[in-house]
């Protein structure tokens, strides 16, 4: 197993749940002082890399896909696909991608997790304007680091619209061996159109009667409530009304098949890019073990279940040590959504016919968390320069999702200076989870680098460092869109 090691700036231990960072992106001279509303990707993107240029091209459409047997999903979609086309490619290669808008309104793309120029970053109204219906723009930025990384629209709700996709830039070296390399997209199901929480149908929908309709379901379930009240307490409920979860844009019903051959080991790239729901994974007959965090290398680390917050992405190892037919089950706390199932199968097992039953994981096991998680890049310490302490509110009575108090866009920006090491650390005064994002840059969390945290709800804290390193105006945010489309946001600013 190779070490692969950076020199970075200083950053912070951290304590007990929490979290300290240090960014890795290389030192891009882009400063963004305002967005760039032409088209001119060479004037964006001064730094060239000596890799070949790939091409891709996307185009945002209405269009339906069959999401299981009758069921056809009628939304908008990248190239006609749900979820959009895999792009795939080496470290080091220069990517340029077209996005065109054939959807009735405004669209832009974000890259989640890589850490791109400023002004490719996709958040419409801070780093570009919005591709309007009829139009393209070009994004072309440098494949690097790798990792397993997500691409969706950075506009409005229309992650819940079906604008996502996988992202997967190859190792050139990869630290663990492996016979196949496959993709799990896992989304939560939402047969009509999002609705934003200051609508008030949808706050109707979402809040539900506080019934949990008896018994506690093994996937979840959550706390008795009773009437409006018992909704309005209990938060989780303050979400879409979602009709599933799927894998692979499939529903149970008609599961992605992922094959595989006794004796060989598979990588799975599990990718959340739902649009509110938090997930746990797990694997009938198998346990996984973890190599990456949201795309960076960790301490292999073997588990039997994964939580993965909205945007947050594992990859992990699994032996093909079980012949059979074997589900892998996700699964939300979000009362009476059903779990989403794909299938695990071996082509030289004499059975085939789907085991019974929830996975092992479900039922007990060993659950990852952050503390597990050892980075294989170097994270020396050292004290921040700069600590913001961020109040996360929101929820009950009113339809605001909050930081210190402030609901964006009409919220102080963040400032911040090159060089310098930052630390946030966050409370969480609502009920829910928030899995609190930051754009262009990797974090510190505990002894590993990410992009992504979940703050647990009721008083739950987290804190996390990176250095100040890709200057430009960048975005954080709430991953769950719709607390981010109700306020939950800061400008993170560069002076």
């Amino acid at each position: 197993m190779d070490r692969r090691n950076f020199l970075l700036a200083s950053t912070a231990g951290a304590a007990a749940l929490g979290v300290t960072g240090l960014s890795l992106a290389k030192g891009k001279a882009q400063t963004a002082s305002g967005f760039d509303r032409t088209n001119d990707v060479t004037a964006r993107s001064p730094r060239m890399t000596s890799g070949p240029t790939r091409e891709f091209r996307l185009v945002a459409a209405p269009g339906e896909a069959e999401v299981g047997p009758g069921e056809v999903y009628r939304n908008w979609m990248y190239n006609g696909e749900y979820p959009g086309p895999e792009i795939r490619v080496k470290e080091g290669e220069r990517l340029r991608i077209v996005v065109e808008n054939k959807t009735p309104e405004g669209t832009t793309v974000h890259w989640h997790g890589v850490p791109v120029p400023n002004a490719v970053d996709g958040v419409p109204g801070l780093t570009q304007a919005p591709i309007t219906p009829g139009e393209s723009f070009t994004y072309e930025f440098e494949a690097d680091p790798a990792g397993s990384y997500i691409y969706h629209s950075h506009f409005g709700l229309q992650i819940d619209r079906g604008l996502i996709g996988p992202l997967v830039i190859e190792e050139k070296t990869p630290h663990v061996t492996y016979d196949r390399d496959y993709v799990l997209v896992l989304d939560d199901y939402l047969a009509g159109d999002p609705q934003s929480l200051s609508s008030t149908s949808a706050r109707r929908g979402m809040m539900g009667d506080g019934q949990e309709g008896g018994r506690r379901r093994w996937w979840g379930g959550g706390r008795q409530g009773g009437g409006m009240m018992g909704g309005m307490m209990d938060m989780e409920r303050q979400m879409p009304s979602y009709q599933g979860l799927l894998i692979g844009g499939k529903l149970p019903t008609d599961p992605r098949v992922f094959e595989t051959r006794s004796g060989e080991r598979i990588r799975l790239r599990f990718i959340n890019p739902s649009g509110a729901s938090t997930l746990r994974a797990a694997i009938g007959g198998h346990r996984m073990t973890v190599t990456h965090c949201d795309g960076r290398p960790v301490e292999p680390v073997t588990v039997d279940s994964l939580i993965l917050g909205a945007a947050e992405r594992y990859d992990v190892i699994v032996e093909a040590s079980n012949p059979g037919v074997w589900p892998i089950m996700i699964a939300t706390t979000q009362n009476n959504v059903p779990p989403g199932r794909a299938v695990l199968r071996y082509t030289d097992a004499a059975a085939s016919t789907l085991r019974d039953g929830m996975p092992e994981g479900f039922r007990g096991g060993r659950q990852l968390y952050y503390q597990d998680l050892q980075s294989l890049e170097t994270l020396p310490q050292g004290k921040p320069d700069r600590v913001f302490d961020l109040m996360l509110r929101g929820g009950m009575m009113g339809s605001a999702w909050t930081i210190n108090g402030q609901v964006y866009p009409d919220a102080d920006p963040l400032i911040i200076h090159q060089g310098e090491h930052i630390r946030f650390r966050m409370r969480n005064r609502s009920m829910m989870v928030h899995p609190m994002h930051l754009h262009g840059h990797f974090f510190r969390l505990g002894n590993a680098l990410k992009d992504t945290v979940l703050v647990q709800g009721h008083m739950g804290r987290a804190e996390f460092d990176f250095v100040a390193d890709n200057p430009g105006r960048w975005f954080f945010h709430c991953h769950n869109i719709y607390h981010m489309e109700a306020g939950m946001a800061r400008e993170v600013r560069y002076v």
